[in-house]
């Protein structure tokens, strides 16, 4: 059975495609809301089958009860949407990350991409690092040849890293291999930190409309990161081990000294023995 099913064949101007998942890559919410704002009120180009996507058991639908009446029933969706974002057409492909062949859904992607003519790809992404919520959010890059980041974002890690992969990054390679140039920004979300970090959203916005060379409506996700920047100081002023702690985070951002894989776990791992924890995650700043 075929995953994609495409709704729009309009002409697309320098189309470049911009991709989000939820789940392994996305702390903090952050590249699924900047994904979010992009895509505002823009219209349906592909829908993906979420039958053949998604373990319904994990990701459950959404049931409304009216008045003890089971009355609807809102499923996941991952969809491609067309926005128009200066002189470009910008797609957004955003949604759960799937479950379920993830190989077809890559092929069928390619394909996709190859026949609404995209120029370019990029993936959106954050994780959880040993960072301070009061210096701006780094940003690191990847990318299917040198020279396609913006200056400002440096490619990352350094070296050879293995992790479990997100879909997100298998598609991105799956895009690159096919010739289409890709990267990916990826945000780094203080670990000490639960729920959405508009920050993060707001720095992977502004290095996508640096790389397209344009002006994106920030005005209210900026108005959200300064308030949760202000509880988040509220929150960590209350506490000397976490004042220490975050002075710590500072000093090793002031030196442009981040953290290495085993550096960030010593330090979380200090972090929660500090707070006496037990390395539960208990005590997190919320």
């Amino acid at each position: 059975m075929p995953l994609l099913r495409v709704t729009d064949r309009s002409p697309l101007a320098s189309p470049v495609l911009i991709a989000a998942f939820d789940s392994w890559v996305d702390a903090g919410s952050a590249s699924t809301t900047a994904a979010k704002l992009l895509a505002e009120e823009a219209s349906v180009v592909a829908t993906f089958d979420p039958d053949e996507l998604f373990d319904y058991r994990a990701r459950r639908p959404t049931l409304e009860i009216q008045d003890g009446r089971p009355s609807t029933l809102a499923w996941p969706e991952l969809t491609v949407r067309r926005a128009r974002i200066g002189e470009r057409d910008v797609l957004v492909l955003a949604g759960p990350e799937p479950d379920f062949r993830w190989r077809e859904l890559a092929a069928e992607t390619v394909a996709l991409a190859r026949e609404l003519g995209v120029e370019q790809w990029i993936s959106l992404g954050a994780i959880p690092a040993a960072v301070p919520h009061t210096r701006p959010v780094p940003v690191l890059g990847t990318e299917s040849r040198s020279g396609l980041l913006r200056r400002d974002v440096r490619p990352g890690p350094a070296g050879l890293l293995r992790v479990p992969s997100a879909a997100i990054s298998m598609l991105e390679m799956a895009v690159s291999e096919a010739g289409i140039p890709a990267v990916g920004y990826f945000a780094q979300v203080p670990h000490y930190v639960n729920g959405a970090y508009a920050p993060a959203a707001l720095a992977l916005l502004n290095a996508v409309a640096s790389h397209l060379g344009v002006e994106l409506p920030l005005a209210g996700l900026m108005g959200e990161a300064q308030a949760l920047r202000t509880r988040l100081d509220t929150a960590t002023g209350a506490d000397e081990t976490t004042r220490e702690y975050i002075k710590r985070l500072e000093d090793m951002v002031d030196e442009e000294r981040l953290p290495a894989g085993d550096e960030l776990i010593s330090e979380i791992e200090r972090f929660l023995r500090e707070r006496g924890t037990g390395g539960t995650g208990e005590g997190r700043v919320h």
